[in-house]
């Protein structure tokens, strides 16, 4: 699968150089997506437990280390689009709650 707009999960790495967990966990996630043959009908959570389904559309958000990315997953020509990376603190005043 084609990973799109990696580069917000490269700028959190960047943002996190001491954090080898972290960076650990975001090269896991992205060989992951780039190793996936997800489809609609595909269990994410199969293969990535920290999943959690938040829209039906495909948006997931993935529990990374102390970290919530999330991503767009677009089925269409096998590709996953990356729409926002950041910690929690990041998300509530992003998304204000939602």
């Amino acid at each position: 699968m084609e990973l799109l707009r990696k580069d917000k999960l490269l700028k959190l790495k960047r943002k996190n150089r001491g954090n080898n967990k972290l960076l650990d966990a975001i090269d896991k996630l992205i060989l992951d997506i780039e190793n996936a043959e997800w489809s609609k009908k595909t269990d994410i959570k199969k293969i990535r437990p920290d999943a959690d389904c938040v829209h039906s559309d495909g948006f997931y958000f993935f529990d990374i280390h102390i970290h919530r990315t999330l991503v767009l997953i677009l089925f269409d020509q096998d590709e996953a689009i990356i729409i926002w990376a950041g910690t929690h603190d990041e998300y509530d005043s992003t998304f204000k709650g939602n």
